[in-house]
C-alpha cells in the first residue's frame, strides 16, 4: 500500500474526527444513513450521467491504483535500456531477442519486439507515440472522474441539508426535538464537503501524480528505444535518458 496516501487519509481523518469528539460531540452522530445515503449515491449518480458506464464501475480499480499501485523505478528502466543497447552494440539488434522473455514491463517489450522486427526508427517512434496518446486517455478516464465526484459532492451535501431544513421547518412544535432535527441535517454537509476533500479530490490528484510518472518513464523508454534502434553509442545513450531524470534520481 502507497504509505503517503494511507497516511494522509488517517491523518485527516483522524484530525476531523478527534477535534469533534473533543468539542463534546459523539461519533455516532455522524452516522446517519439518509445523510450517507444521499450524498454518496446521489454523487456517484450524478457522475454517471457525465461518463459512460463502463467508467463508473472501474472506481474500484482506480481506488485500487492510487492506493497499493508501485510506481516503476525510473533509474532501473535506465539501466536496463542502456544494458539493452550495449549488448546490441555487441552482438547486434537481433542479440536481444533473448531478453524480450526477461522484460516484465508490456510497453517496454514490445517496444523492444518492434526493435528486433527492423522497424524503421520514425516509424517505431510514431507507433509507440500514439500508444502512449492513448494510454494517456485512458488514465485521465479516472482523473476527471474523480474530480467530477469531487465537484458534485458538497452541493449533493447541500442538498440533503436544505432537504433536513425543509423537514425540521414544517415540523416547528417541539422547540428541544427542532434543534436537533437541525443540527442532524447539518450532517449531509459534512459528509459532502468532507468526501469531496478527504477522499475524491485526493483520488484524482494521486491518480494524475502516478499518471505523470508513468508519462516520464514511458517517454524515456521511446527516446531509450529509438536510440537503440539508431545504434546511438551506449554512453550517449545513457546520457540522454538521464536528462529525464531529476538531478537527485541520477545520484540515486
Amino acid at each position: 500500500m502507497d504509505i503517503a496516501t494511507l497516511l494522509g487519509l488517517v491523518v485527516g481523518v483522524g484530525a476531523i474526527a478527534v477535534s469533534f469528539v473533543m468539542e463534546g460531540g459523539h461519533l455516532s452522530m455522524v452516522f446517519q444513513a439518509p445523510a450517507m445515503l444521499l450524498v454518496i449515491f446521489g454523487t456517484l449518480g450524478a457522475a454517471a450521467i457525465t461518463t459512460s458506464f463502463g467508467t463508473v464501475l472501474r472506481i474500484p480499480l482506480y481506488i485500487k491504483l492510487a492506493l497499493f499501485a508501485q510506481n516503476r523505478e525510473i533509474m532501473n528502466t535506465v539501466e536496463q535500456l542502456v544494458s539493452m543497447a550495449e549488448r546490441a552494440r555487441r552482438e547486434g539488434i537481433l542479440g536481444l531477442e533473448g531478453q524480450l522473455k526477461k522484460i516484465s514491463d508490456p510497453f517496454l517489450r514490445k517496444a523492444m519486439q518492434l526493435v528486433i522486427d527492423g522497424t524503421e526508427v520514425t516509424t517505431l517512434r510514431t507507433i509507440l507515440e500514439n500508444e502512449i496518446v492513448y494510454m494517456e486517455e485512458r488514465h485521465h478516464e479516472g482523473i476527471t472522474l474523480f474530480n467530477k465526484l469531487g465537484g458534485f459532492s458538497p452541493t449533493l451535501g447541500i442538498i440533503g441539508t436544505v432537504l433536513g431544513l425543509i423537514h425540521t421547518l414544517a415540523n416547528t412544535g417541539d422547540a428541544s426535538k427542532m434543534a436537533q432535527s437541525i443540527a442532524a441535517a447539518f450532517i449531509a454537509t459534512l459528509w459532502g464537503v468532507g468526501m469531496a476533500n478527504l477522499f475524491y479530490l485526493p483520488i484524482g490528484d494521486k491518480l494524475k501524480y502516478r499518471h505523470d510518472l508513468e508519462m516520464q518513464r514511458l517517454d524515456l523508454i521511446v527516446e531509450g528505444v529509438t536510440s537503440i534502434q539508431s545504434g546511438d553509442n551506449p554512453r550517449v545513450i545513457r546520457t540522454r535518458l538521464l536528462s529525464f531524470l531529476h538531478p537527485r534520481e541520477r545520484q540515486g
